[in-house]
């Protein structure tokens, strides 16, 4: 399939510099806002991309579930493929691809685990078939059939009936630390905005990017 003539022109609402806050956090959560307003589907879903130990990039997509000037916090079993590339290489990126309001947003950083505190403080606050699904999926693992899974879901309902659902041990967050953060606002005639954020001993420095 040739999609070389598939493409649409940017409606290039633009980006400058004066508009920008000093500190990518907050120009984030502006943007998260204004993602959020506009009924944009699931604005904390993104894109993230690991290494394996051979060096092969993967992506896949996660959720966010918090974020403050520390990082951006997502939630997986430890023992997940994208945990094992963590432990190998925490260098990882995000990307929130805000396609229909001509946005998206790229952050590098390193991840590493939240303390099981804070792990617990969310997971309580999960529905409790989240936290079953918690206790039910070795995630990455291969699995015969679905039956099967359905099965480990009976019995670990039965196991946690009477009481609370405890925390796994194999589960819980990563915190991604922005080392840089972009702003991309498409443009017309392919002339996009892009702004990066990166940090340094004395904070944020910003620059603008060649489209």
């Amino acid at each position: 399939m040739d999609l070389s003539d598939f493409r649409r022109e940017y409606t290039g609402r633009g980006l400058h510099r004066e508009d920008l806050n000093e500190d990518p956090i907050r120009q984030f959560e502006t943007w998260f806002r204004q993602a959020t307003e506009l009924e944009f589907h699931e604005p904390n879903a993104m894109s993230l991309a690991t290494v394996d130990p051979k060096g092969r990039p993967l992506l896949r997509t996660v959720l966010l579930k918090y974020f403050d000037t520390a990082g951006f916090v997502f939630f997986t079993n430890y023992e997940s493929r994208k945990a094992q590339h963590i432990a190998e290489n925490p260098n990882v990126s995000l990307l929130f691809p805000w396609i229909t309001l001509e946005r998206q947003v790229i952050v590098q950083g390193r991840a590493e685990k939240i303390s099981a505190a804070e792990s617990l403080k969310y997971f309580i606050s999960r529905p409790r078939d989240s936290q079953l699904g918690a206790w039910v999926s070795q995630q990455s693992s291969v699995v015969s059939s679905r039956k099967l899974l359905m099965q480990k879901l009976h019995e670990v309902t039965e196991k946690f009936r009477d009481g609370e659902i405890p925390l796994p041990s194999f589960w819980g967050g990563f915190r991604v630390v922005p080392e840089t953060i972009e702003f991309w606002q498409g443009g017309p005639a392919r002339l996009h905005d892009r702004f990066l954020y990166e940090k340094s001993d004395k904070g944020w420095a910003v620059e603008r990017l060649s489209p």
